[in-house]
């Protein structure tokens, strides 16, 4: 199964929205994951370690975060929604 973890930054009404729509989607807030001022790659660590996926809105920063991660790390991914 598929895991989601939202980042800080992520609108929390979509996560709870997803829930809503389907309660078997596994889709962790930033708040029960405790990841308010948490570096990027931080969190890039937390959610690789625990086999999610990253959503986020941070098309700035994360893109580079990531490339720089996945060179020594696995990771389930990151999916950066506008």
């Amino acid at each position: 199964m598929v895991r989601f973890q939202a980042d800080a930054d992520f609108n929390q009404i979509i996560v709870a929205a997803v829930v809503r729509k389907d309660p078997a989607v596994d889709f962790r807030t930033a708040t029960l994951a405790a990841l308010e001022g948490m570096s990027d790659l931080q969190v890039l660590a937390l959610a690789a370690a625990e086999g999610r996926i990253l959503v986020t809105h941070d098309a700035k920063t994360m893109p580079r975060h990531f490339a720089e991660f996945v060179r020594s790390h696995d990771s389930a991914g990151v999916v950066i929604v506008p």
